[in-house]
């Protein structure tokens, strides 16, 4: 008789012995451990696909929904919540969770977010557009933040009457940063995403590509995307099909990239911070 009982170089054998993950629902109260940071906290909050969890000592900090945690010594990825039995989404397509009055649209606050980008406005609206209405928070597109001080002024930003602004492409030392810079409203908020075009804040699996394309300097950019692609690029209707075709892709804030995500929570809480006792849960 052979001494081992299986082949012990049968496919397998590395994981063999080790914990598998599994996916568990969020559920407010459960205590999660992310082994990367060390920070073990009970979730408190889901909102725009990010949990919220808070330790002992009340510090909060917020994880992207997903795989990476340990709940009861056990590696679990954490998904939104089951929809409730009557089929009614539990969860809007940012991840927040949805009452009754969810989607139903409020008198608009006097806060306000502009969004630099059609495109970028377009995606905030898709994913995020119930919550906005939910809370009465009305986007604007911005064509460009070259004269933002200006905007800023004209807007008049005070207690009550926050504003946020959304940059394409913010990073540090580039022109937009300077601009940013000359803002120093405490009642505005100005933040950005690292993406060169908010295309590329979809996540490529969700087209079936392992990566976006890399487009050389000098080429415009969404005509190199397309041209990589292998998609028609010659005209201004061919990338905006190209878009239309993205965007039909996107169905909730799983098919971003976490980086958009934060940023945009962030802007939604800074415009509705003097109308928090107001809000619905």
């Amino acid at each position: 008789m052979s001494r081992y009982p299986r082949d012990v170089l049968a496919p397998g054998w590395q994981r063999a012995g080790k914990p598998t993950t599994t996916e568990v629902p969020a559920q407010i109260g459960m205590v999660l451990e992310d082994p990367t940071s060390g920070f073990v906290g009970a979730l408190v909050k889901l909102e725009n696909g990010l949990l919220v969890l808070e330790d002992r000592r009340g510090k909060r900090r917020s994880f992207p929904l997903g795989p990476g945690f340990w709940l009861d010594g056990k590696p679990v990825a954490i998904t939104a919540p089951k929809r409730q039995p009557n089929g009614r989404p539990t969860h809007t397509a940012s991840g927040s969770r949805a009452g009754a009055t969810h989607g139903q649209a409020k008198v608009a606050l006097p806060s306000r977010i502009y969004v630099e980008g059609r495109h970028d406005a377009e995606l905030v609206e898709k994913v995020w557009g119930d919550d906005l209405r939910h809370v009465g928070v009305v986007v604007e597109y911005l064509g460009g933040i070259d004269d933002l001080p200006a905007i800023v002024d004209e807007f008049a930003p005070q207690q009550g009457r926050r504003l946020g602004v959304l940059v394409d492409h913010l990073v540090p030392g580039s022109k937009e940063s300077r601009i940013v810079e000359q803002v120093t409203s405490p009642w505005v908020f100005v933040t950005g995403h690292r993406f060169i075009d908010i295309w590329t804040a979809v996540k490529p699996s969700v087209l079936g590509l392992k990566a976006w394309p890399d487009v050389p300097r000098g080429q415009d950019y969404k005509e190199g995307l397309c041209r990589a692609l292998g998609w028609p690029a010659r005209t201004q209707a061919d990338i905006a099909n190209a878009w239309r075709h993205i965007r039909s892709k996107v169905t909730s804030w799983r098919d971003l990239d976490p980086a958009l995500l934060t940023e945009v929570e962030k802007l939604i809480d800074f415009v509705t911070a003097d109308h928090a006792d107001t809000l619905e849960p």
